[in-house]
């Protein structure tokens, strides 16, 4: 414990006996034993306090861990993260080709649209048909079937700034 090598132990045990005395020797290393032992008896009690201690506060943590771990919900949790409010489920939920297929579904026989003769004139195009979209994606990004939109006429008149960054022609 303290590293005393033999030849430091018999000095101790010289002094001592030249000190104390070799009448009053045995009495004093007696008290000097059992002063010891109290010390090791409080060293060891006092450790096994603190281990238990830490096994507890240990234990209580790793079960408390352990049970987050095995009761963790990670569907919920993205869900709670990406949906908050749940329009996204609700949205998904319904089916949006419903009235599509639901003609098709009931046995309704679909019109077909006339061949056009090649002798006749060509049909004038049909009006633009917005696209049917769920109900997530905004309005603005939602195409028409023909295209897009013309361009605007540009301005009848265009400031000197801008013909003085115009390339010469």
């Amino acid at each position: 414990m303290f590293d005393f090598a033999w030849s430091e132990i018999a000095i101790i045990a010289a002094v001592a006996l030249v000190v104390i005395g070799p009448k009053d020797l045995p009495v004093a290393l007696r008290a000097i034993s059992g002063f010891v032992k109290k010390a090791r008896r409080m060293a060891g009690e006092f450790q096994t306090h603190v281990d238990e201690m830490m096994r507890e506060a240990d234990l209580k943590d790793v079960k408390d861990s352990f049970n987050e771990i095995r009761n963790f919900d990670f569907r919920s949790s993205v869900e709670k993260a990406i949906d908050p409010d749940g329009s996204i489920r609700d949205t998904f939920s319904t089916d949006p080709l419903s009235s599509a297929t639901g003609a098709a579904a009931t046995g309704e026989q679909a019109v077909s649209e006339p061949v056009p003769d090649e002798h006749d004139v060509e049909p004038e195009p049909p009006a633009p048909v917005k696209v049917v979209a769920p109900a997530f994606v905004p309005p603005a990004l939602v195409p028409f079937v023909d295209g897009p939109k013309p361009l605007s006429p540009p301005p009848p008149f265009i400031p000197p700034a801008a013909m003085l960054q115009r390339p010469p022609n």
